[in-house]
């Protein structure tokens, strides 16, 4: 089965041709996750970026700017008046075209799609490869930093992007529901050694590692991603909720849910961060739902 929305990845190739396009708003938006003593800690890509980004592109912050920093999950969706003013100030107005990218792992770049869809933007975009795929295609790069003039940015939110615990825990006592799992098997199952400080994943959830829908940098081709999404129920449940540790990853399998045209897909913001610290709150340890 072929992508029903293949628009909502562009290719290095396609984008280097649209580089002086005065309507886009191209932004890197990598974030590294580093081991910490307690599973990871976030440390901005804005040193990476102004070693060398892709020509025209400004650095858009997920863990400041674009994030409610009040909830201590590390990333929260903000209000929408938040997010709308920091989409404003970066330069995004609604009838720009944008293409959100990483220089490390794509869930950043989906992460940020997720965010600005959320905010009622609807031409939005991920660089499929990333920066590293553009410098594969041959094109160059430019140091130092860039900005976008800042603009109002008005939208219709699309308030189903992103779900609460609330939400989560509604899904997962609903049959008709499928919630999944982004993590590692490990991690999953609850058996490795990263943990979010209780092992397991919320009841009644498969897993569908993230990894399984990308072929390195890149999202893999429909017949892998198709086989991945369909072997968890992804393609053929009325609803999907993704999670994952911190709400990131788990906007890999969202989007290639988009992908193939499934009309009803939403992300647990809080994920795991947020369940494990109401110990009232079951887990399941093991590789079954």
């Amino acid at each position: 089965m072929p992508f029903k929305h293949p628009e909502l990845l562009i290719e290095p190739d396609e984008l280097a041709r649209s580089i002086d396009d005065p309507n886009l708003r191209l932004f890197d938006a990598t974030v590294f996750l580093l081991p910490a003593a307690s599973g990871y800690r976030a440390e901005s890509g804005l040193e990476r970026y102004r070693e060398g980004h892709i020509p025209g592109s400004a650095f858009m912050d997920l863990i400041r700017a674009f994030s409610d920093t009040s909830t201590g999950l590390g990333f929260s969706l903000p209000a929408q008046s938040a997010l709308a003013d920091a989409m404003g100030k970066a330069g995004i107005g609604a009838d720009h075209a944008v293409v959100v990218y990483s220089s490390g792992h794509i869930m950043w770049a989906t992460r940020a799609f997720w965010l600005l869809t959320a905010a009622g933007h609807r031409n939005v975009r991920v660089l499929n490869g990333g920066l590293k795929g553009y410098q594969a295609g041959g094109h160059a790069l430019r140091a130092g930093e860039e900005h976008y003039p800042a603009t109002p940015f008005s939208g219709t939110p699309l308030r189903s992007r992103f779900t609460d615990l609330a939400g989560m825990q509604a899904a997962a006592s609903t049959p008709h529901v499928c919630t999944v799992n982004a993590l590692s098997p490990s991690v999953y199952a609850g058996s490795g050694d990263m943990h979010y400080g209780r092992r397991g994943h919320i009841p009644g959830s498969r897993n569908v590692h993230y990894d399984a829908l990308l072929d390195g940098d890149r999202f893999a081709a429909p017949e892998v991603m198709e086989a991945a999404l369909a072997a968890g129920g992804m393609l053929s449940a009325p609803r999907v909720v993704t999670y994952c540790g911190g709400g990131i990853s788990a906007t890999v399998d969202a989007f290639a849910c988009l992908l193939f045209g499934h009309p009803n897909v939403t992300v647990y913001d809080g994920s795991m961060a947020e369940w494990v610290r109401d110990p009232s709150l079951p887990l399941t340890v093991g590789a079954e739902p």
